[in-house]
């Protein structure tokens, strides 16, 4: 009977080690890359739509000529008395462009300019071009201030990521989450976004390198990403809470029986 058992545990030990085992093409990303042409890679930019706020600042050799052109808030001086001395301070802050919701921002001089379709690089030498009339050589910097991409599901730090750049990749915000966990789906990955008031979505597949080519690997702002658990996860989510009471009381009973029968 103690043989039976040591063969019983071995037959068992063996079963987890070969489950264990995950395929490359399981969990491996772009698979076949070698395959694709550098000239087929999308290149996507993102583009400006309502509610974006853009920091715009306008440069020249000139300071003077610039000057109507940058939005800057003046804060109120701060006083304050200490030990009988008295210290004002005063400091200028930039202030944001509103993409409003017919698509255009309010620039001083200029007036309402279209933005909403146009990526960032456009919207520059739209300005640039009007603003000759007024600077000689102007220089125009653009930032998206509330560009955010949402990552959920399973990935080790799910949350809302500030982006800093014009644009970021899809594994790049997963990276910002801390990659994907080993229970996630990396063949089934979800982007939602919102464009023109309407919801879209794509379904990626992290594993093949033709990923590359999607108009969802580039995320526009506020994407949302969702990575979906995968099937033994999902299986572990339905056990009853018990479940591992019952496989301790079972355990309990097997050891008592080997004691009992050997």
């Amino acid at each position: 009977m103690k043989f039976k058992c040591h063969k019983l545990f071995l037959i068992l030990i063996l079963i987890v080690i070969a489950s264990s085992c995950v395929p490359r093409k399981e969990i491996a990303y772009f698979q076949g890359i070698e395959m694709l042409s550098q000239d087929s890679i999308n290149r996507h930019s993102i583009v400006l739509k309502p509610n974006d706020l853009l920091s715009i600042t306008v440069s020249s050799d000139n300071i003077e000529s610039v000057r109507p052109f940058n939005l800057i808030a003046l804060s109120r001086p701060v006083t304050g008395v200490s030990n009988d001395m008295t210290i004002s301070s005063g400091s200028s802050q930039e202030v944001p462009y509103l993409v409003d919701s017919d698509g255009a921002i309010h620039f001083p001089v200029l007036g309402a300019i279209q933005a909403q379709g146009l990526t960032p690089k456009e919207l520059r030498e739209n300005l640039t071009t009007q603003l000759k009339e007024y600077i000689k050589d102007p220089i125009v910097n653009i930032r998206i201030l509330n560009f955010t991409v949402s990552v959920l599901g399973e990935v080790s730090q799910p949350g809302t990521y500030t982006v800093s750049g014009e644009r970021i990749a899809l594994p790049e915000a997963l990276g910002l989450a801390g990659d994907l966990t080993i229970y996630g789906q990396r063949n089934n990955i979800l982007v939602v976004r919102e464009a023109d008031g309407k919801k879209t979505f794509r379904y990626l597949d992290l594993r093949n390198a033709d990923v590359l080519n999607s108009d969802f690997y580039y995320l526009q702002q506020h994407d949302v990403v969702y990575v979906e658990p995968n099937g033994p996860q999902r299986q572990s989510a339905s056990f009853n809470r018990n479940t591992t009471v019952y496989i301790s009381i079972a355990s309990l009973l097997l050891s008592v029986l080997v004691l009992i029968f050997r």
